[in-house]
């Protein structure tokens, strides 16, 4: 699940559909209509506010810029009145997400991609007020993979110029 920090016009047509089902879940799951997800680390900061007020303001956002684009998202799914403030979210968080979503766009939507790519500081949803700060402690960042060199049997040389492909 994704809730996106940055503006939802930065999604591309699959972003912003997903990220549409995915509002519409957390919207059950912060409602208590549904078992899994509960513990969704998203979810940690529509938990601190009125939370359905919260993602009502998130999905609304997303239908409006639906709207935008001539898609036709349902806004009856939407099951409480909107949130008038904001949530607080950190400049790192936003950055985080926004480097994620290049690295997507890159990948499905090249046009996307070229349009935003030389974007440093992003829009943000209009429910957040960004703040300074770093990531957010609950985001799941996966560990970039570190490129080994590849070792061949000419490099796996022991001291005394052996190794142990070579015979005493």
């Amino acid at each position: 699940m994704r809730l996106w920090t940055v503006h939802p016009r930065y999604l591309d047509t699959k972003g912003l559909i997903a990220a549409w089902r995915e509002g519409l879940l957390a919207q059950k799951v912060l409602l208590g209509q549904t078992r899994g997800y509960t513990r969704h680390p998203q979810l940690l900061r529509f938990r601190n506010s009125a939370p359905a007020q919260c993602i009502a303001s998130y999905l609304v956002a997303l239908v409006n810029e639906a709207t935008r684009r001539g898609y036709n998202f349902d806004r009856t799914k939407i099951s409480a009145r909107v949130f008038k403030g904001k949530l607080t979210e950190t400049r790192g968080q936003l950055l985080f997400e926004w480097s994620h979503l290049k690295r997507k766009l890159r990948r499905r939507s090249p046009n996307s991609y070229r349009q935003y790519c030389k974007i440093e500081l992003p829009r943000a949803h209009p429910l957040f007020r960004i703040v300074a700060g770093p990531i957010q402690e609950w985001e799941k960042k996966k560990p970039r993979k570190r490129r080994t060199a590849r070792v061949t049997r000419k490099h796996r040389v022991r001291a005394g110029g052996r190794n142990r492909f070579s015979r005493s």
